[in-house]
C-alpha cells in the first residue's frame, strides 16, 4: 500500500508542472493588456512602462513563467493588479468558502444519489427505477444556474424562507459554522448538489444491477445469506466507483462554481474568477486557476488511494 501510495505521488509531479504550464499559457495567450484596467486614460508612456516593470511584463514569456513558477512554490502567487492585496490571501479566503460549500453539495449529491441508484438498481426496470431514473436525468440536464435562480424565486422572494445571496448577514464575505450562517448554505448547496446527484445515481445504478447479475451473487443467495448479507457485498463492490465519481464530481464543483457562485453573490472563487476575468488581473486569475487545478489533481491522488484501500485489485 505504501509503495503504491508513493509511486501515485511520483506521478502527480509532472502532472503538476503540466497544469501550471497551461494555466500560465492558457491566461496569457488570451487578447488585451492586463494593465488597461489600472491604467488612466491620459497615462504616460512613462508610467506604463514603469507599471510593466514592475508586474515582470517586460520580460519574456520563459522568463515570467520561472519566475512565476518559483514564487508560487514558495507560496507567492503575486499582488493583485485591480486591488493590490495578495493574491494569495484572496485566493486562500475564496477557497475555503467554494470548499466549504462544494463540500456540502457534494455529500448532499452522494446520499440522494446513492439511494436513487441503490433502489433503481435493485428494482430495475420497474416504476420505482423509473421514477428515480427521471430524478438522476432532470439532475444531469437542468441548468443549475436557472434552477439557482428559480429557488431564489420561491424561497426567497416569494415565500421569504430563506436568504437570497451572501455568505451571510450584511453581505458577510465570510461564512462561519452557526444557524444564522448556515440557512445563506441552503439554496447554493442544494443547487449545486442537483448534478453530482444526478450523475452519481446513474452510474450506482448500472453498477448495481450489473453486480446483482453476476455469478457471485446467484452463489450468495444459494448458499443461504440474508439479503442484507447480499447487499453489503454489492455496496463494497460499488463503492470504489462511486467513490471515484464522488471525487471527480467535488473536484468539478471547485472548479465550476462560477455562475452558482455568481447567481447567489457566494464569495468563492467562482466569484473571484469572474472579478479577475473582467478586470483582466493576471496574478489573481493565475492565482486562482492554479489552486482550484492543484486542487484537483490531489483530490484525484486521495481518491486513487482511497480506491486501492478499498479494492486491493487496482494496484494490480
Amino acid at each position: 500500500m505504501l509503495a503504491y501510495t508513493i509511486r501515485r505521488i511520483i506521478l502527480t509531479l509532472p502532472v503538476l508542472l503540466g497544469v501550471s504550464v497551461v494555466c500560465f499559457a492558457l491566461v496569457h495567450i488570451s487578447p488585451g493588456d492586463p494593465l488597461i484596467s489600472i491604467l488612466p486614460a491620459d497615462a504616460s508612456v512613462d508610467l506604463q512602462e514603469r507599471l510593466r516593470v514592475l508586474y515582470g511584463f517586460d520580460r519574456s514569456y520563459a522568463e515570467q513563467f520561472l519566475l512565476w513558477l518559483s514564487r508560487a512554490m514558495q507560496g507567492d502567487l503575486g499582488t493583485s493588479i485591480a486591488t493590490g492585496r495578495s493574491v494569495t490571501t484572496e485566493v486562500m479566503r475564496a477557497v475555503g468558502n467554494t470548499l466549504m460549500l462544494a463540500s456540502v453539495a457534494t455529500v448532499i449529491g452522494f446520499v440522494l444519489g446513492s439511494l436513487f441508484g441503490f433502489v433503481a438498481g435493485y428494482f430495475a426496470n420497474s416504476p420505482v427505477d423509473k421514477a428515480a431514473s427521471a430524478a438522476a436525468v432532470f439532475g444531469v440536464s437542468v441548468p443549475h444556474y436557472w434552477l439557482g435562480m428559480v429557488l431564489v424565486i420561491i424561497f426567497s422572494a416569494q415565500l421569504g424562507w430563506l436568504p437570497a445571496a451572501g455568505a451571510g448577514p450584511g453581505g458577510s464575505g465570510q461564512w462561519r459554522l452557526d444557524l444564522e450562517h448556515l440557512s445563506y448554505m441552503i439554496l447554493p448547496a442544494i443547487t449545486m448538489s442537483v448534478i453530482p446527484m444526478g450523475i452519481i445515481a446513474r452510474t450506482v445504478r448500472a453498477l448495481v444491477s450489473e453486480i446483482l447479475a453476476q455469478e457471485f451473487v446467484i452463489g450468495l443467495r444459494a448458499r443461504g445469506l440474508s439479503e442484507w448479507g447480499v447487499f453489503l457485498h454489492v455496496v463494497k463492490n460499488a463503492a470504489p466507483t462511486a467513490l471515484a465519481v464522488m471525487g471527480i464530481q467535488l473536484g468539478y464543483l471547485l472548479g465550476g462554481s462560477i455562475l452558482i457562485e455568481t447567481v447567489f453573490s457566494w464569495p468563492g472563487t467562482g466569484m473571484l474568477l469572474n472579478s479577475a476575468i473582467f478586470q483582466r488581473d493576471l496574478p489573481l486569475l493565475q492565482g486562482t486557476i492554479l489552486v482550484l487545478a492543484l486542487f484537483f489533481v490531489v483530490l484525484n491522488l486521495i481518491v486513487d488511494v482511497m480506491q486501492s484501500a478499498l479494492d486491493p485489485r487496482i494496484k494490480r
